[in-house]
């Protein structure tokens, strides 16, 4: 990477910038390359991919901006993205991270049930997203189960079928997203803002122990999507759990809908890293379906 077209970009937002000093790579993104730059004693965030996906950039930045705007947890700045060379970027906060701790996530707890107040008329976004490396559709829609049909599940269904997923459990799966008015018809949520991929590994602790939030995959939909996916992969500590019940009272059917919102995900590693999540996927198809009998 030659760094002289982003830093100057840089510039242009940010008076004072130092001369660039220092580039070194960051480890953990299976999706991006990561890098922290120097300007002088300035740091900075940066992530690198092909230049088609500038438009991933862009949208992750507005993304950071409308969570920053609605929740009381830090989110970092975004400063610019654009294109240099053969390179895609996005520049942003420099933040020292640290894990999660026990006493920090009732701070993330009810800080996500704040994002969650931000409502709108319906469920979706205003284009579409991406999760991970996957378009991920948002159109608008007022019916919870036919977004959750047609813009999650069904998409990554047919996703999956041409990436291989083996055919019992392809035959299964199109039989639950046919079936899913059986199972959350009778949902209505409220359209929620949501971060979309909060798992443990895209939220942390700043240098001062508060609780930060980053790559969003924004979109309003069911707020117990958002609850699902931080089960899925780790889990978090049962203080965000109470932190985040407490304002907002876990229904009982919670427990069948987080499978479900699970399964969307479970898929979407399956499409981008293949392997045993298919399998994975295969079992919580199979006991879904038995919810609703088939």
């Amino acid at each position: 990477m030659q760094w002289q077209e982003l830093i100057a970009d840089l510039a242009r937002e940010l008076d004072g910038l130092s001369e660039f000093t220092a580039a070194t790579p960051v480890a953990g993104g299976d999706i991006n390359a990561a890098f922290m730059i120097e300007c002088g004693a300035q740091r900075f965030f940066v992530k690198l991919n092909s230049t088609d996906k500038l438009p991933m950039f862009e949208q992750e930045a507005q993304m950071l901006e409308q969570v920053n705007e609605c929740c009381p947890l830090r989110v970092p700045r975004p400063f610019t993205t654009g294109v240099a060379a053969s390179n895609a970027y996005i520049v942003m906060e420099h933040l020292n991270l640290a894990p999660l701790n026990e006493t920090n996530a009732t701070e993330l707890g009810e800080g996500l049930a704040v994002l969650h107040q931000s409502t709108a008329d319906h469920y979706g976004w205003d284009q579409a997203g991406y999760i991970g490396s996957t378009r991920q559709p948002n159109e608008n829609s007022r019916n919870w189960c036919e977004f959750w049909q047609h813009q999650r599940l069904g998409f990554q269904q047919k996703l999956a079928i041409r990436n291989g997923l083996q055919p019992h459990v392809a035959t299964r799966l199109e039989l639950l997203t046919e079936s899913l008015p059986d199972l959350i018809g009778n949902h209505h949520p409220v359209a929620a803002l949501l971060h979309g991929d909060l798992w443990h590994g895209n939220c942390g602790l700043d240098e001062t122990g508060r609780a930060v939030l980053f790559d969003p995959a924004c979109y309003y939909g069911d707020p117990e999507a958002d609850l699902a996916l931080t089960e899925l992969f780790g889990g978090f500590t049962e203080r965000f759990y109470q932190a985040y019940w407490h304002i907002h009272p876990r229904a009982a059917e919670y427990e069948v809908r987080s499978q479900l919102y699970q399964l969307y995900h479970v898929l979407n590693h399956f499409n981008i890293f293949g392997g045993l999540y298919g399998n994975r996927a295969g079992t919580m198809v199979e006991l879904l379906l038995a919810e609703i009998g088939h």
